[in-house]
Formats: C-alpha cells, sequence, structure tokens
C-alpha cells in the first residue's frame, strides 16, 4: 500500500498496478522527499513525472505545493489507475490543481514536449539501460528551468550515468538496491 506522506493530501491511500511498474519503496520516497525538503521549494513548482506508474512521485509534490504535474506513463491501464488516484486526492488537493496525465512512452513525449519544469522525476524500469536513460535525460534537458532539479531512480547495479552536457550531478544516494541521482543543469 502507498500512501502520500506529507502536506495537504497526507495519509491519502494510493492505487497501484501489480503488473508492469515497480513503486518506489516507502523507505526510499520518505529518503527521496526528505532530502527534497531542505534542497528544493516545492510551493509554485512545475513539475514533471516520467515513466509516473501511478503517479506517487508526482502527487506527493503536488500535496507539498506544487503548481503543477505532468505525469507521463505508456501503459493505458496505469494512466487509469493515476486517473483513480488524482480523483481520491482532488478533495485534499482542491479542484484548482493543474495535473496533465499523458498516455505515451517517454521519449516520444520529450521529443515533443514544451515548457519548463523545476523538479523532474525519471524512473524507469531497472532493466532500461543507462544509454536509454542518458538519450531521456539529453532530451530533458532544455525542458528544465533555471535552478531545476532532476532526480534519477536506478539500481545500484545500474552504475553511474554518463550526463548529457548541460547537466551535473549534484549528489546520489543509495538506500539497499536503490540509487538516487540528483542532477541539475551545470552553470
Amino acid at each position: 500500500m502507498t500512501r502520500i506522506i506529507a502536506g495537504a493530501a497526507g495519509g491519502t491511500v494510493l492505487r497501484a498496478s501489480h503488473t508492469g511498474t515497480r513503486p518506489t519503496s516507502d523507505r526510499v520516497r520518505e529518503a527521496l522527499f526528505s532530502a527534497l525538503e531542505s534542497a528544493f521549494e516545492f510551493e509554485g513548482a512545475r513539475v514533471l513525472d516520467l515513466y509516473a506508474g501511478s503517479g506517487a512521485l508526482g502527487f506527493e509534490s503536488l500535496s507539498r505545493g506544487a503548481e503543477s504535474l505532468t505525469l507521463v506513463e505508456r501503459s493505458g491501464s496505469v494512466c487509469r489507475i493515476a486517473q483513480r488516484n488524482l480523483a481520491a486526492l482532488r478533495p485534499a488537493l482542491g479542484e484548482d490543481a493543474q495535473v496533465t496525465i499523458v498516455e505515451s512512452a517517454t521519449r516520444s513525449w520529450l521529443g515533443t514536449a514544451r515548457g519548463e519544469f523545476d523538479l523532474v522525476f525519471l524512473d524507469p524500469p531497472y532493466e532500461l539501460s543507462n544509454a536509454d536513460c542518458e538519450a531521456d535525460l539529453a532530451l530533458l534537458a532544455p525542458r528544465l528551468s533555471e535552478g531545476a532539479l532532476v532526480v534519477v531512480e536506478r539500481s545500484t547495479r545500474s552504475g553511474d550515468l554518463a550526463l548529457p552536457e548541460g547537466l551535473r550531478l549534484w549528489r546520489r544516494r543509495d538506500y539497499g538496491d536503490t540509487a538516487l541521482h540528483f542532477i541539475e543543469p551545470a552553470e
């Protein structure tokens, strides 16, 4: 069972797909958002959740004050779960919460994306190669605002990412088999 940890919708239970996704564990989500609280201002942020699954990471950001959220997920059935989660969160978030749920492959969506984002979660299947993650990051880089933060979740066995020009690693944290890469635009 996945719950929103804190904020306006804290405690709300989210649905998750039982097949085809790997939800971020509660322990890792708590550590991730604890780290973000000390380094990032959620209020008014434009959030992008790629390989979104149930949308837990993006919805947690909305609960903490983000202005808008775009979820990108290729599976139609998983997008429907994200829609149900949004409906469950609406009473706490209010009708003004700007949420867009897009059924699309990440790379296709990034190829046509518009606008800028302040916080991005990139949580692909662990079997996705580092080269594919790096290609996603290269397409994402022009969509980042000044001072943006990207969090990439990978298996610790995946090794380090070769970041495309314009991005740099700010910090990496390992939690068991999970590695969180905090990436920011280079100066």
